[in-house]
């Protein structure tokens, strides 16, 4: 009776196993074994994308905030530095730039070509 109940285990455990793997693509978090690489990679990814945040939230607040004293935009990043709305302009992640568009009074964060 034992026997024959490892027998069915084993043949069940072969033909859950069985299949075409190639086809299915797997996707971040499934597999237990790359668990920590996917993990330290939306880590990176999460930080990345918090510092652009940071930084264009605080560049776009001091454009605002030299609007609204000086009744224009500024027409470089580095006048913000210079009247002290900014103490220094923020250096994009890798890969990133800042663009800054003086008729508009936007910042933004555009990949580096």
């Amino acid at each position: 009776m034992k026997a024959f109940l490892i027998a069915c285990i084993a043949v069940a455990l072969l033909a859950a196993g069985c299949g075409n793997k190639s086809a299915q693509k797997s996707q971040p978090g499934e597999n237990p074994l790359t668990a920590p690489a996917d993990y330290v990679g939306a880590v990176a990814h999460a930080k990345v994308q918090a510092e652009k945040t940071i930084d264009l939230a605080t560049v776009n607040n001091a454009i605002r905030l030299f609007y609204t004293a000086e009744g224009r935009f500024p027409n470089n990043l580095k006048e913000l530095v210079d009247t002290g709305y900014l103490p220094v302009v923020p250096e994009p992640p890798p890969g990133m730039r800042l663009m800054y568009d003086p008729k508009t009074g936007t910042a933004t964060m555009v990949k580096a070509q």
